[in-house]
Order: structure tokens, then C-alpha cells, then sequence
């Protein structure tokens, strides 16, 4: 992420990485054919290596292409274009296990590269070719800045939620509520639908009143982690867990995660050109490539602690736990902008003292 970031405008990511992308889905679909053992086990972690390559250049591509094209709406178009997000969360589990269990395993993963496969000529076609210089500034000098390092917690808290979510959610469902396999994918609903339709009114929200994303990121922030632990719910409450109960906290989470994920593009937009970044496709595609990679980490990370503290602790104390990723980020970042706004209101009192406009006035009608 961080290089295909860096180094956007030396490449053309919009044909080359997603036919990569596209072909290697293929392959993983032809992979029962080879005979099991280290053979096996290498080419799994082989194709998939590739697909995330592909995956991150394509999407640093995407984000920095729809920054350029929209400069003046960035939050409302990729709030618009989270509903996609949204329709692919819903319809591919049913629609990958239709295929599954009537054609067999290499069929989904075929129809899903083919679709990447005819997407890149449309791509060649439809998207405007952007010209850019390479700019001087680096990562290192983008991320070390305090406010995107908050940020970047942000971005890590959300995805980490979220990928908790994907190995023990379902487990506890059927656990819990005792619902057989087919009713799982319809629980994923409420959160999916949630995110997906809320999205595109908080982005607009966020372009038409740049002020509130502060307070967009931390209340978000919060609900998230109140969501979390009320998933569960947490031991220490003593509620017994319900259907409908963690339906609807599943489309509170959806709604949160909004909050929070919507204006953070912008927000660090905001925040590199107040601090003398170059405008430009190369400064769109630094941005681009640290979003996703803080989201690739998190997206790491939720899994493999979320599996391991369910493992040991249970779906309850994982799911509350998990949570305290996201109350960090929203605790931090309001204190953040807090601080920063007692700075900014303290250093123009000291600039415009309060008796100087009085006094200005009482010269001016003394000399008149």
C-alpha cells in the first residue's frame, strides 16, 4: 500500500493490476487440482500474496482517482460509493454458496475473476487518463504528523472491528440462537444494509459541514466501542443474550463505523495541505496508500486477536474487548481536537487582545 502509493504516478494501476488481480482469482479456483502437501500449502499462499497485491494497487488507484476527479465532494462519493461495499457483503455469501453447492468449488472464484477480467477494458475506456508530478514528500513525513497518527488509529480500530467480526461472529450465532447455516448470511444484514445505506448521507454530511467531522470521528468512535460491548453483551452487564437485541446492535454498529470511516479520507486531506503537502495526484495517492494500508493492518489484526480472545475468553469478552480499540481512537482523537481548539482560540486572544478593537474605536472618534 504504502508503495503503490508513493509511487502512483510511475504506474498505470488501472489496466495492469486489476488484470493481475483478475487472473490470480482464477487460479485460486484451479487450486483443488494440485496434489495436497507443501505444493499445495505454497501455491495457496503464492496466489493470494498476488491478489493482495492487486487488491492494494487497484484501491489506492480508486481512492486517488476519485479524490482528482471530485476534489470539492470526496466524503459524498466515497459514501456513494460504500453502498457497493455494502451490496457486495450482501450478495456475495449467498450468491458464492448458490454457485458453490451447484457447480463446485472452482466456479465462483472463475466468475469472479472473469467479471475483474472485463472490468479493465470499461476501466481503459470510461475513467480519464491524470497526469501528475512525482512529489518530494514522503510517507514518513505525512504519518508522523500528530493529527494523521490519530487518525491512522482510527482507520486500524475500524478495521480491526470489523474483521473480528468475520471468525466468531457466525460461530456464536449458531452457538447462541441455535439458527441453522442458511439463516446466518440474513444476520449480516443489519449490519451490511446499515453501513451501506447510512454512508453516502454522512458523506454529504461531512462535505457540506466540514466542521462536524471531528465530532463525526469521535462519537463514532464511542458508539463503536458501546456497540461492541453491548454486542455480546459483556458478562459484566448480566443480559441475557437475544436475536432481536444483537440484530439491532449489528445495525448500530453499521451506522458507527460509518461515522467514523466517512470523513477520515478528507481529514487527512485537510491535514497534509495545512501542513505544506503539494496538491496533486501525488499527494492523493500517499493518502490513498495509508488509508488502505491501516486498513489492510487492522483488517490483520481484528482476525488474529478477535480468534485468539475467543478461543480463550468467549464471544462476550472478546467481542467487549475488541471494542476497546475503537473507545482508544475516539477517546484520543477527541482529546486531540479539543486541544487543538483551546490552542487555536488561546493564541488569537493573544493576537487580537481584547481591548485593542475599544481602543482603536476611542482614537477614532477622539481624532474625529
Amino acid at each position: 500500500m504504502f508503495c503503490f502509493g508513493q509511487f502512483l504516478v510511475f504506474f498505470n494501476l488501472r489496466k495492469l493490476w486489476m488484470f493481475v488481480s483478475g487472473c490470480v482469482t482464477i487460479l485460486f479456483g484451479m487450486l483443488d487440482k494440485v496434489p495436497s502437501g507443501p505444493v499445495f500449502i505454497g501455491l495457496c499462499f503464492l496466489v493470494r500474496a498476488m491478489d493482495a497485491v492487486g487488491f492494494a494497487a487497484a484501491m489506492t488507484a480508486s481512492f486517488s482517482i476519485v479524490a482528482k476527479a471530485f476534489p470539492n465532494n470526496i466524503a459524498t462519493v466515497l459514501g456513494s460509493l460504500e453502498i457497493f461495499t455494502g451490496l457486495g457483503l450482501v450478495l456475495g455469501p449467498p450468491l458464492g454458496g448458490f454457485l458453490y453447492q451447484s457447480f463446485g468449488y472452482e466456479v465462483p472464484f472463475i466468475m469472479v475473476g472473469c467479471v475483474v477480467l472485463v472490468l479493465v477494458p470499461v476501466n481503459m475506456c470510461v475513467l480519464s487518463k491524470y497526469d501528475s508530478v512525482p512529489s518530494k514528500d514522503s510517507f514518513w513525513k505525512l504519518i508522523l504528523l500528530p493529527k494523521v497518527l490519530l487518525l491512522c488509529l482510527t482507520i486500524f480500530s475500524l478495521s480491526a472491528c470489523l474483521g473480528f467480526l468475520d471468525p466468531t461472529m457466525s460461530l456464536f450465532i449458531l452457538k447462541m440462537f441455535k439458527l441453522p447455516a442458511g439463516y446466518v448470511g440474513l444476520v449480516f444484514l443489519g449490519l451490511a444494509l446499515s453501513y451501506s445505506l447510512s454512508s453516502p448521507l454522512l458523506g454529504l454530511l461531512s462535505d457540506k459541514l466540514p466542521y462536524l467531522r471531528k465530532w463525526l470521528l469521535v462519537s463514532g468512535g464511542l458508539m463503536t466501542a458501546l456497540c461492541f460491548f453491548m454486542l455480546g453483551p459483556a458478562p459484566v452487564l448480566h443480559i441475557e443474550s437475544q436475536l432481536w437485541m444483537f440484530v439491532l446492535v449489528l445495525v448500530l454498529v453499521g451506522f458507527s463505523l460509518g461515522m467514523s470511516a466517512i470523513p477520515v479520507f478528507p481529514e487527512i486531506l485537510q491535514c497534509a495541505y495545512e501542513n505544506g503537502f503539494e496538491e496533486g495526484l501525488s499527494l492523493l495517492g500517499l493518502v490513498s496508500g495509508l488509508f488502505n494500508a491501516m486498513w489492510s493492518l487492522g483488517a490483520f489484526a481484528g482476525p488474529t486477536l478477535g480468534g485468539f480472545l475467543n478461543e480463550k475468553l468467549g464471544f462476550e469478552w472478546a467481542s467487549a474487548i475488541q471494542g476497546g480499540w475503537a473507545l482508544l481512537s475516539g477517546l484520543a482523537t477527541g482529546i486531540f481536537y479539543i486541544t487543538e481548539a483551546t490552542k487555536r482560540s488561546s493564541s488569537s486572544s493573544l493576537q487580537n487582545p481584547p481591548g485593542t478593537n475599544e481602543e482603536r474605536t476611542h482614537l477614532m472618534s477622539s481624532e474625529s
